[in-house]
């Protein structure tokens, strides 16, 4: 948890009254398993949970010094009374835990709500139908489905035309047959070519039936049917037709092996992950039958809790339907309580269920696909792309931060010798840059080259601003969640000591280059962290590292010329430091500077004429 968010949780928490009076009732609870119902002002149930030793977890809620997340601490604040029911054993408490919810619905437990309309797949009418996606019946024609989930029909007939070769374009059949030429669809043998007249309606309703039969049965009842209609047509000599169904029966078999993504094995399978975004959470479940993708659907879980237990949550209430129930399930985290999951939703179903997590191979590949479709479900929701929220989730994981780090301050020193020695500040938030919120630093206390003491220097100077509670500059005065220095653990180390000194607690790393000065590995302050092997960490991390140095060298290439036209304009007798920096204060960039007039040049730098021709001439000869 960040710190803003720690004191975010306090303040929220502090907010209830009836705590003592809470803390007094737990402290005589039974120690046995059974549910327990939060209650509001108003006696309405805000939150029923579940506890293997009802005092103990419901003592956790209440205790002085909370380490809740968000949505527990919201919670809490609104808890005035509590009741509990006591059962045999802890299975029983879940048992009845998942139905009270489904009875009550509360406030605070995640509520799964299908509010996904129904999609169709239209065939229309006349003598050459296309097959389309809907989502609702419109128009003449026939309708297959309802769908529940328009992936589902989407992708079917995006596959079902592809195999069949059959028209997508907007032309008119048969009204534009042979005035216009073929489109490139067909040249790549994507299409039958029906606009330039190689085929007959009758000839077209066949392949229709085909291909409506494929969607309706599946490519292996396909393959079959068509294998009985080319031997046929073989038998009698209709070579021809027999060529073309071959062609058909292989684009089938190239469809399903496209489209299988997994093996045999995975017949029944249920994969599932979160993705978060600050306090927004997403679920999202694919759905694989018969080793094929069959069905996604992505679920918003709300606020922010702990992630197995929201795993957890959504399964138990995402399959309280039997049917939705398969043979196996695959968890991004492990659940709190598996085994009894297990159980419970076997007795659901009347049959073996398996849940497990995946740490390495195909089923971290699976389990990496499902967060990337929450991942771009929450992207929608929180303005964010899928692989902004995906980096962010991988490089909070890998430095061990207890959420995503949203708002990112990285650090680079650049020199030239002992001169020019300054230092940049970029700001990342939600994985993008907010270049409003870069800083400029001087390094003034530091006389030689000493990027260790330059570094302690900056940070230092920083969060004096940053603590300062007049500080009305909010690149300042904003906490980050993450400190990233441009280095190795030296600097970790340089940094870390006069930091803690202050208070600032916000976790600090360095990002550390290979010998061609491209990122590597995170630093702490005694070891490396590998983040090579997580693609997305390892390209915002490239990508913040590339825009500090950038920043940074930037600014001490200006600041080195800036130096040099100085120098050069105080050789001029009669321009001292005092005057060129009045100059330069007066004309802050070349351009300025070149387009200025000898009487702007005078009038600036408080000379006469003559003496402002002088530097009229050098700026215009070196600038």
């Amino acid at each position: 948890m960040s710190e803003k968010t720690a004191i975010d949780v306090w303040v929220v928490f502090g907010m209830n009254e009836r705590l003592p009076y809470l803390r007094e009732k737990t402290a005589k609870l039974t120690t046995s398993p059974g549910v327990y119902r939060m209650r509001d002002k108003g006696g309405n149930i805000i939150y029923i949970g579940k506890a293997k030793n009802l005092k103990n977890r419901v003592t956790s809620y209440f205790r002085e010094t909370p380490d809740h997340t968000p949505k527990v601490a919201k919670m809490v604040s609104h808890v005035f009374d509590y009741d509990f029911i006591v059962t045999d054993s802890e299975y029983e408490a879940l048992v009845l835990e998942c139905s009270m919810i489904k009875q009550h619905m509360p406030k605070y437990n995640i509520l799964l709500k299908d509010d996904k309309g129904y999609s169709y797949i239209k065939i229309s009418d006349g003598e050459f139908p296309r097959i389309t996606a809907e989502l609702k019946k419109s128009g003449k024609g026939t309708y297959l489905g309802p769908y529940t989930s328009a992936f589902v029909a989407k992708q079917a007939v995006e596959e079902v035309n592809k195999v069949f070769m059959l028209p997508t374009c907007k032309r008119i059949f048969p009204r534009d047959i042979g005035k216009y030429r073929p489109c490139l669809n067909n040249h790549i043998k994507q299409c039958m070519g029906v606009c330039a007249g190689d085929i007959t309606a009758e000839e077209y309703g066949k392949v229709i039936k085909q291909a409506v039969e494929y969607i309706q049965n599946g490519s292996e009842a396909s393959v079959e049917t068509l294998t009985e209609q080319m031997n046929k047509a073989a038998e009698e000599l209709d070579f021809e037709l027999a060529a073309r169904l071959r062609d058909r029966i292989s684009a089938i078999k190239r469809a399903a092996d496209r489209q299988k993504i997994m093996d045999d094995d995975m017949r029944d399978t249920d994969i599932i992950a979160v993705a978060q975004n600050g306090e927004n959470v997403c679920a999202a479940a694919l759905m694989y039958r018969c080793g094929r993708l069959y069905d996604r659907a992505e679920f918003d879980l709300g606020t922010l809790d702990s992630e197995a237990d929201m795993l957890e949550d959504f399964v138990l209430q995402y399959y309280s339907d039997p049917s939705r129930i398969p043979r196996e399930i695959i968890t991004e985290e492990e659940l709190p309580n598996s085994e009894m999951v297990e159980k419970l939703l076997r007795e659901r179903c009347g049959r073996a269920v398996d849940i497990s997590s995946k740490k390495r191979g195909k089923g971290l590949r699976l389990i990496m696909m499902a967060k990337s479709n929450a991942s771009e479900s929450l992207a929608i929701k929180v303005g964010r792309t899928g692989k902004e929220i995906v980096a962010l989730e991988a490089l909070g994981k890998i430095l061990g931060l207890p959420e995503p780090p949203r708002y990112i301050e990285a650090y680079d020193i650049s020199n030239l010798g002992s001169s020019s020695m300054v230092a940049g500040m970029v700001v990342f938030e939600n994985g993008r840059p907010l270049k409003k919120a870069y800083k400029k630093f001087s390094i003034k206390e530091t006389a030689i080259q000493n990027d260790y003491a330059s570094m302690r220097e900056v940070l230092e100077r920083r969060f004096k601003h940053g603590l300062d509670e007049n500080e009305k500059d909010e690149g300042f005065s904003r906490m980050p969640d993450l400190i990233l220095l441009d280095g190795g653990k030296g600097q970790v180390n340089a940094v870390e000591p006069i930091l803690r000194e202050m208070g600032v607690t916000v976790p600090i790393f360095g990002m550390v280059k290979d010998n061609n000065h491209r990122t590597r590995a995170i630093a702490t302050s005694g070891s490396e962290i590998s983040i090579s092997g997580t693609k997305s960490a390892f390209m915002l991390v490239t990508q913040i590292q590339d825009e500090v140095h950038r920043f940074s060298i930037t600014y001490q290439r200006s600041k080195h010329r800036k130096q040099s036209y100085e120098t050069g304009l105080t050789q001029i007798k009669g321009i001292g430091e005092k005057k060129a920096q009045k100059l330069f204060t007066a004309f802050k960039t070349r351009e300025e500077f070149k387009k200025a007039s000898v009487e702007d040049i005078a009038k600036a730098a408080g000379i006469n004429a003559e003496l402002a021709e002088q530097v009229y001439e050098f700026v215009q000869s070196e600038l």
